[in-house]
């Protein structure tokens, strides 16, 4: 297991090892089906990133009892519900707390094939870097609470939150990926770096390749940008080797905090083909080259235009 891997993974003595996460998250949307429909992909994220299967959850959630309704909680956990139903994954129950902000998640426990795992030791210089959803989730929901998206920029922004990562997994194995990770709250560089610190090497980014929402860009530039972007952009500076032309939108869009974003996969350069065909065929929401791996320190990153 690397250090900073999505999620534990324990080896018993017989049968099928077991991979188990837990993860929360405050509201992105205000409509509560969709709220827990997300907090739930955003979950199960970690089982797939580790090629695993969900099999098993629990809920668990903090609500301020004066401002929300036992109503509203009853619609987040259904929304919860059903997306982990559509990963057949069963909601066995969960515990609750009063809190001053409300959040909501899962614990998940899931199998994994050993042979067919995507721990982020099996990745090794050499490997190209495919992202599967885009990026910029983080300034679009920044943005959304202050009321400055459109319908349209609202929808493109929630739908590929709603996505299960679970056809970007089978992609992945089905390439002979060695490992992958998700993109979540330390945005994609954080969690790039996790993944070189687990395989001993440094990775090069390709930012112009890299997808994004076509809007966040102008929205950074107008100084909406979440503070847990500007804490990840803090994290990976001492480790990052910027090229003079990529600009501080970028920079910052690169850092971006998301919420069920995509799987970032390690896949041998001569399987990257097969793996960029095979998520075009599922319709994951992307599938781009967006770097690779290389010898160097382990963690460091250098950020460039192009491949």
């Amino acid at each position: 297991m690397a250090p900073l891997e999505d999620a534990a993974l324990l080896r018993p003595q017989s049968g099928s090892p077991l991979v188990f996460t837990v993860d929360f998250i405050t509201p992105v949307v205000d409509e509560p089906e969709v709220f827990g429909a997300i907090a739930a992909a955003n979950s199960l994220s970690d089982v797939y990133a580790m090629g695993g299967e969900p099999q098993v959850a629990l809920a668990v959630c903090g609500f301020p009892e004066e401002r929300v309704s036992l109503g509203v909680l009853e619609r987040i956990f259904r929304g919860g519900r059903d997306k982990a139903a559509e990963a057949g994954c069963a909601v066995v129950g969960g515990h609750t707390v009063i809190d001053p902000e409300l959040k909501y998640g899962l614990c998940v426990i899931g199998t994994v094939d050993p042979a067919r795992s995507l721990a982020q030791t099996g990745a090794h210089p050499g490997d190209v870097l495919v992202l599967t959803k885009p990026i910029g989730g983080g300034v679009a929901a920044q943005a959304l609470k202050h009321d400055r998206l459109t319908p349209e920029q609202r929808d493109q922004a929630v739908a590929p939150m709603l996505i299960l990562n679970r056809d970007a997994r089978d992609a992945a194995l089905d390439a002979g990926a060695r490992a992958a990770t998700d993109v979540t709250g330390f945005g994609l560089l954080g969690h790039l770096r996790h993944l070189v610190l687990g395989a001993g090497c440094a990775a090069r980014v390709f930012a112009e390749a890299v997808p994004r929402l076509d809007f966040v860009e102008a929205l950074i530039g107008e100084g909406i940008v979440p503070g847990g972007t500007h804490r990840n952009r803090d994290y990976v500076d001492p480790h990052t080797h910027w090229d003079a032309a990529v600009d501080e939108g970028t920079r910052l869009l690169l850092c971006d905090a998301q919420t069920s974003g995509g799987l970032l996969i390690a896949v041998p350069p001569d399987r990257e083909a097969a793996l960029l065909a095979d998520l075009q065929r599922r319709g994951t929401p992307a599938h781009a080259v967006v770097g690779d791996l290389v010898e160097g320190e382990a963690g460091t990153l250098a950020v460039q235009p192009g491949r």
